[in-house]
């Protein structure tokens, strides 16, 4: 594997990391109050595009890092709306 490949499967690895403290914060504490439902909304459609972009240009490592970044941002930005909405 070249090395600018390795590089960015670290960083795939280092950038799933990044939400799981809030996800487990929110899940222990049950809190959400100060846990901003814009940002999430603006992060998840960031990491929309973001995939759309990594499928077009057929880059592996950038569809999972999005993939699974979406998925978890988006447990975190359901779990806002449900809080802040009663959806």
């Amino acid at each position: 594997m070249e090395f600018g490949y390795a590089i960015g499967w670290c960083g795939v690895a280092f950038g799933l990391l990044v939400p799981i403290p809030q996800l487990i914060k929110i899940i222990k504490t049950r809190r959400l109050s100060d846990v901003s439902l814009g940002t999430y909304s603006f992060l998840v459609c960031c990491l929309i595009c973001y995939l759309i972009h990594a499928i077009y240009i057929r880059s592996a490592v950038f569809t999972v890092a999005q993939s699974i970044n979406l998925i978890t941002n988006s447990v975190i930005w359901i779990l806002l709306m449900r809080h802040r909405y009663g959806l």
